[in-house]
């Protein structure tokens, strides 16, 4: 397995010695192949089966990288503009 190593200030290092529970490698290893998913996706609209067991096991997806439509945005404002109705029972629903 080939290692990679990080420079960081002085400062930096101490204060990542507070947390000792941390695995700063598989921190790393995860944001990385994060990385490469999202160019992947990007560039294919794809995602492999391993990728997808990746995403599965650390619960994100390509598509949580990608801005925020403005269209859906603006739905959301609108929608926050508008009264609420108020809700008293869950049979209410279905009159």
């Amino acid at each position: 397995m080939t290692s990679v190593t990080l420079a960081v200030t002085d400062k930096f290092k101490e204060e990542l010695k507070h947390f000792v529970w941390v695995n700063w490698s598989e921190i790393a290893r995860e944001e990385t192949m994060k990385k490469l998913i999202f160019q992947k996706y990007l560039e294919t609209g794809n995602v492999s089966d391993d990728d997808w067991a990746f995403c599965d096991k650390i619960d994100w997806h390509p598509v949580d990288e990608l801005p925020l439509k403005k269209e859906y945005a603006q739905k959301l404002k609108k929608a926050k503009k508008e009264k609420a109705i108020k809700i008293n029972s869950i049979s209410s629903i279905f009159k």
